[in-house]
Protein backbone atom coordinates (compact mmCIF):
# COMPACT_ATOMS: atom_id res chain seq x y z
CA UNK A 1 0.00 0.00 0.00
CA UNK A 2 2.82 2.43 0.78
CA UNK A 3 4.18 2.34 -2.79
CA UNK A 4 0.72 3.22 -4.10
CA UNK A 5 0.57 6.07 -1.64
CA UNK A 6 3.94 7.33 -2.84
CA UNK A 7 2.88 7.15 -6.50
CA UNK A 8 -0.39 8.93 -5.78
CA UNK A 9 1.38 11.51 -3.66
CA UNK A 10 3.94 12.18 -6.37
CA UNK A 11 1.17 12.70 -8.94
CA UNK A 12 -0.78 15.04 -6.64
CA UNK A 13 2.40 16.91 -5.69
CA UNK A 14 3.35 17.26 -9.34
CA UNK A 15 -0.04 18.80 -10.16
CA UNK A 16 0.22 21.05 -7.08
CA UNK A 17 3.74 22.17 -8.06
CA UNK A 18 2.87 22.81 -11.73
CA UNK A 19 -0.11 24.96 -10.74
CA UNK A 20 2.11 26.80 -8.21
CA UNK A 21 4.66 27.58 -10.93
CA UNK A 22 1.90 28.70 -13.31
CA UNK A 23 0.45 30.96 -10.60
CA UNK A 24 3.81 32.60 -9.84
CA UNK A 25 5.53 32.60 -13.22
CA UNK A 26 2.60 33.07 -15.64
CA UNK A 27 -0.18 34.71 -13.59
CA UNK A 28 2.48 36.70 -11.68
CA UNK A 29 0.94 36.12 -8.26
CA UNK A 30 3.27 37.94 -5.90
CA UNK A 31 2.38 36.23 -2.64
CA UNK A 32 3.71 32.67 -2.70
CA UNK A 33 1.40 31.60 0.12
CA UNK A 34 -1.73 32.54 -1.87
CA UNK A 35 -0.37 31.00 -5.08
CA UNK A 36 0.33 27.87 -3.06
CA UNK A 37 -3.15 27.80 -1.53
CA UNK A 38 -4.79 27.93 -4.96
CA UNK A 39 -2.42 25.23 -6.24
CA UNK A 40 -3.15 23.03 -3.23
CA UNK A 41 -6.82 22.78 -4.23
CA UNK A 42 -5.76 21.03 -7.43
CA UNK A 43 -3.40 18.72 -5.56
CA UNK A 44 -6.07 17.90 -2.97
CA UNK A 45 -8.55 16.83 -5.64
CA UNK A 46 -6.04 14.55 -7.37
CA UNK A 47 -4.96 13.15 -4.01
CA UNK A 48 -8.50 12.31 -2.90
CA UNK A 49 -9.38 10.47 -6.09
CA UNK A 50 -6.11 8.55 -6.04
CA UNK A 51 -6.42 7.63 -2.37
CA UNK A 52 -10.04 6.56 -2.71
CA UNK A 53 -9.68 4.39 -5.78
CA UNK A 54 -5.97 3.48 -6.04
CA UNK A 55 -4.23 3.57 -2.66
CA UNK A 56 -6.76 2.44 -0.08
CA UNK A 57 -9.23 0.99 -2.62
CA UNK A 58 -12.07 1.95 -0.39
CA UNK A 59 -15.19 1.10 -2.36
CA UNK A 60 -17.36 2.22 0.53
CA UNK A 61 -20.38 4.15 -0.69
CA UNK A 62 -19.73 7.02 1.73
CA UNK A 63 -18.07 9.11 -0.99
CA UNK A 64 -19.55 12.43 0.13
CA UNK A 65 -18.76 11.79 3.80
CA UNK A 66 -15.21 10.68 2.99
CA UNK A 67 -14.69 13.67 0.73
CA UNK A 68 -15.84 16.03 3.50
CA UNK A 69 -13.48 14.46 6.07
CA UNK A 70 -10.66 14.29 3.51
CA UNK A 71 -11.16 17.93 2.53
CA UNK A 72 -11.18 19.02 6.17
CA UNK A 73 -7.95 17.11 6.79
CA UNK A 74 -6.31 18.50 3.67
CA UNK A 75 -7.41 22.07 4.30
CA UNK A 76 -5.70 21.77 7.69
CA UNK A 77 -2.59 20.35 6.03
CA UNK A 78 -2.78 22.99 3.27
CA UNK A 79 -2.83 25.65 6.00
CA UNK A 80 0.35 24.19 7.48
CA UNK A 81 1.82 24.04 3.97
CA UNK A 82 0.82 27.67 3.31
CA UNK A 83 2.17 28.94 6.63
CA UNK A 84 5.45 27.16 5.91
CA UNK A 85 5.56 28.80 2.47
CA UNK A 86 4.71 32.19 3.96
CA UNK A 87 7.55 32.12 6.44
CA UNK A 88 10.05 30.46 4.09
CA UNK A 89 9.44 32.49 0.92
CA UNK A 90 7.49 35.62 1.82
CA UNK A 91 8.86 36.51 5.25
CA UNK A 92 12.46 35.28 4.98
CA UNK A 93 12.87 35.54 1.19
CA UNK A 94 14.19 32.02 0.58
CA UNK A 95 13.56 30.22 -2.71
CA UNK A 96 9.90 29.17 -2.86
CA UNK A 97 10.80 25.91 -4.62
CA UNK A 98 12.86 24.70 -1.67
CA UNK A 99 10.13 25.80 0.72
CA UNK A 100 7.68 23.78 -1.34
CA UNK A 101 9.82 20.66 -0.93
CA UNK A 102 10.12 21.14 2.84
CA UNK A 103 6.39 21.78 3.24
CA UNK A 104 5.62 18.75 1.06
CA UNK A 105 7.65 16.45 3.31
CA UNK A 106 5.58 17.58 6.29
CA UNK A 107 2.41 17.17 4.22
CA UNK A 108 3.36 13.64 3.16
CA UNK A 109 3.62 12.36 6.73
CA UNK A 110 0.49 14.08 8.01
CA UNK A 111 -1.66 13.04 5.06
CA UNK A 112 -0.63 9.37 5.08
CA UNK A 113 -1.58 8.83 8.70
CA UNK A 114 -4.69 10.99 8.42
CA UNK A 115 -5.92 9.06 5.40
CA UNK A 116 -5.05 5.65 6.82
CA UNK A 117 -6.59 6.11 10.25
CA UNK A 118 -9.23 8.83 9.83
CA UNK A 119 -10.55 9.13 6.28
CA UNK A 120 -10.40 5.63 4.79
CA UNK A 121 -9.87 3.69 8.06
CA UNK A 122 -7.91 0.78 6.63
Amino acid sequence: MIWRYVINGLCATFIHYIVLIINIEIFLMQVAAIANLVASLFGITVSFLGNKFFVFKNKDSRLVNQFFIFTSLYLSIATIHGVTMFFWADKYGYDYRIGFILASIIQFALSYFGNKFIVFKT
